[in-house]
């Protein structure tokens, strides 16, 4: 039996597992999907031992998505955005960031058009850095908004032709976008929002990372304005499925996937 699974701190409430093990039951592959809650004073070790012991694949999660860049040999995308999610154990140890891909493919699958697109993230850290990018790749102008407007316009200055921005300039820059993504954890569990609910439009895209609630206030907001929304579970599925195509090298089962993440939500 292979051995998959997803390394972070805490790692118990991922809802990767049984995602995963859906997609292995539903094409025979003999494989179990864990989890590893790792002491991040040893990540080190612990990325070792688990190559050592013959685990095929690792997602990877936070605090260790820095970690596993250092750790792996990384993609462009991944050393561009500076973080690896997604390790594939074979015979090098390679590294992947399928959360940007991941939430293009969301997008995608809604049917949004990205190219010549203008694009507003909210949000630096690293979920921001990655849509930032993935916008980019996908030929949309970006830009960057957050609370701390310097590590608005650090991001940007990575980003080829974005701009950075503080969170006060979001009315103005939602007028003119075609999709706006929250990239922030505001609205985890939680009844905020990162966006004004008057400046929200029908021409406009929302997209949000957060998926705990699946409709966030940032989402029914948009909803509210006849806005199209994505929740944040379109990006855990399709960064599954990028992940799932990887290590295994067959198609996997989406809508399998899919209906086992949303039954766990």
């Amino acid at each position: 039996m292979d051995v998959y699974g997803i390394i972070g701190n805490p790692v118990s409430h991922s809802l990767s597992p049984p995602m995963h093990q859906a997609a292995f039951d539903e094409l025979g592959i003999n494989a179990a999907f864990v989890t590893f809650e790792a002491d991040p004073d040893r990540i080190e070790e612990a990325f070792g031992g688990a190559e050592a012991l013959g685990v095929s694949g690792l997602t990877v999660t936070l605090p260790f998505k820095g970690d596993a860049l250092a750790f792996s040999e990384p993609d462009d995308r991944a050393k561009r955005v500076g973080a690896v999610n997604t390790i594939d154990f074979g015979e090098r140890v390679r590294g992947y960031n399928y959360d940007l891909s991941g939430a293009m493919r969301a997008l995608e699958h809604h049917d949004v058009d990205l190219e010549g697109a203008s694009a507003v993230v909210v949000g630096a850290g690293g979920a921001a850095r990655a849509l930032a990018f993935g916008f980019e790749e996908t030929g949309a102008k970006v830009a960057v908004a957050n609370r701390t407007a310097s590590r608005a316009h650090d991001l940007a200055e990575d980003v080829p032709g974005a701009t950075g921005h503080g969170l006060d300039s979001l009315p103005d820059l939602m007028a003119e976008a075609d999709v706006v993504a929250n990239a922030t954890s505001v609205g985890l569990e939680s009844e905020e929002s990162v966006a004004p609910a008057d400046a929200w439009h029908a021409d406009l895209v929302a997209f949000d990372a957060v998926y705990t609630p699946l409709e966030t206030r940032f989402l029914r907001d948009a909803a509210a304005a006849g806005a199209e929304t994505v929740d944040g579970a379109w990006m855990l599925l399709f960064q599954g499925v990028e992940a799932f195509e990887t290590w295994t090298g067959r198609e996997a089962p989406v809508e399998t996937m899919n209906e086992a993440l949303r039954a766990h939500l």
